[in-house]
């Protein structure tokens, strides 16, 4: 088993990274390996609707947003890391989750996913919200933890003095192992359910 460790912040060795090291360590010591895509500081463009994509589970923009997919193609999990910035999650952040999760669509369903986000002070939970939306909507499981999956600090040294917020990082890792050994034993068991086809409609006034 594999999961996808995604650091959205533009500071490879910043608070994010360290907020998601947490995590990595656990899912290591639990026998889950772990791979680590870093989005770094190159302008991500946004998905401009072209419907290119559909079929092709690739985005016709050729970035880091297909390395996503790729990598999810191999991995049973996935942890989005994201700095926070005026309360949500950063612009390439939101520009490569849109792409992916629409390019991707599938790939996604049925797999584990964890939001990570910090900030130095607030609005970690609604940049958390945002990123579970994409989970939700994609078919994905979001592993539990015990609250609120945040860290506070303006840096990596800052971030590992939140007591608090490194435990609960500890705690997506150990929840994310478990249940994906418990998906693994249920799909072999009962396989995976098949689609349920739903009409789309738009109310016209």
């Amino acid at each position: 088993m594999k999961v996808l460790l995604f650091n959205g912040s533009p500071h490879k060795n910043g608070a994010v990274s360290r907020a998601l090291s947490e995590v990595e360590s656990v899912l290591n010591s639990k026998g889950i390996e772990t791979m680590r895509l870093e989005i770094g500081k190159t302008a991500v463009r946004g998905c401009n609707d072209c419907g290119k994509c559909r079929g092709k589970n690739r985005c016709v923009y050729d970035d880091i947003a297909n390395d996503v997919i790729a990598a999810m193609e191999t991995c049973d999990g996935m942890v989005i890391g994201a700095p926070v910035y005026y309360a949500g999650i950063n612009g390439s952040v939101k520009s490569v989750l849109d792409r992916v999760f629409f390019a991707g669509g599938y790939t996604f369903k049925y797999k584990v996913g964890a939001a990570v986000v910090n900030a130095r002070r607030a609005g970690t939970t609604t940049a958390y919200e945002e990123i579970n939306k994409y989970f939700g909507i994609s078919g994905m499981i979001i592993a539990p933890s015990c609250y609120w999956n945040m860290t506070h600090g303006n840096s990596a040294e800052e971030a590992e003095q939140d007591i608090e917020g490194m435990g609960i990082m500890r705690v997506i890792g150990n929840s994310m192992a478990w249940l994906l050994k418990v998906l693994e034993d249920g799909k072999n068991k009962y396989g995976i359910p098949k689609k349920v086809p739903v009409d789309k409609f738009n109310f016209i006034h």
